[in-house]
């Protein structure tokens, strides 16, 4: 046998895909709402911020999963309490560094603390951390595509003055676009993303998928158009391949 027979099998593959077709419409969820927003995370330098944000994600999953409440919703609800704290408190770089550095610990030490009190299943408490790719429900992707539509439908009306506001926020403020206000509304829109990516590839792999996909795109080209074109593609290739190809082993 070779090693690429040993590596990879095609039994029974097709019943596999069909198996996990719900992920991997969640993954290219994912790879299309991430490369989105990965490109305002990259051109704001909001990178540490995504951390920040899924780390209360992970409480909020956490509190819900101990209390019995649904786990998405709580993960959407930490994200945004985050999300507004950073777009609110932290307008500058200072501050907003050192907001972040306050919410990671404290989202990471009371979802660590919530796993600690929850009596049910290990798989649940580790699944809050790396994610469920091959465990997506109906309910569950009801609430991603729901998440995403909003998401789209915001950055849709936004992306424009969203964009000058990022590039230059003094002329914009000049040509009168609403740059201090603009910053918590994608702070929110960010917050959404994050707990919905939590949901799928848990907390500590959130910040690669919305970070990863948009700096490989601003590596290759400064294309206004073409940067968050190839960071769409970059995400959704790398979560749905990802996913096609694990099930080869």
């Amino acid at each position: 046998m070779s090693l690429w027979d040993r590596m990879f099998t095609f039994d029974n593959y097709g019943e596999l895909l069909g198996l996990l077709h719900n992920s991997i419409i969640a993954g290219a969820l994912l790879g299309l709402i991430g490369g989105l927003i990965g490109v305002f995370v990259m051109m704001r330098d909001l990178t540490f911020a995504v951390h920040g944000i899924s780390e209360l994600s992970f409480a909020g999953a956490a509190f819900a999963l101990l209390v019995g409440f649904n786990v998405v919703v709580g993960s959407i609800l930490g994200s945004l309490v985050a999300a507004l704290l950073i777009g609110v408190l932290g307008v500058r770089a200072r501050e907003r560094s050192s907001i972040i550095g306050v919410l990671m610990p404290f989202g990471l030490g009371l979802g660590v603390l919530f796993l600690a009190l929850y009596p049910g299943r290990a798989a649940n408490k580790l699944g809050l951390l790396t994610g469920q790719i091959v465990a997506v429900d109906d309910p569950q992707l009801i609430w991603m595509i729901g998440v995403s539509i909003v998401v789209l439908t915001a950055l849709a009306i936004m992306w424009r003055p969203l964009m000058f506001a990022t590039v230059d926020p003094e002329i914009a403020a000049a040509r009168g676009v609403p740059v201090r206000a603009l910053s918590p509304i994608f702070m929110i829109i960010l917050g959404l993303t994050v707990a919905m990516a939590v949901q799928v590839v848990g907390a500590i792999l959130v910040l690669a998928l919305l970070v990863t996909p948009a700096a490989a795109a601003m590596r290759l080209t400064a294309s206004a158009l073409w940067v968050p074109v190839l960071s769409v593609v970059f995400g959704t290739v790398s979560v749905v391949g990802g996913i096609m190809l694990a099930l080869l082993q």
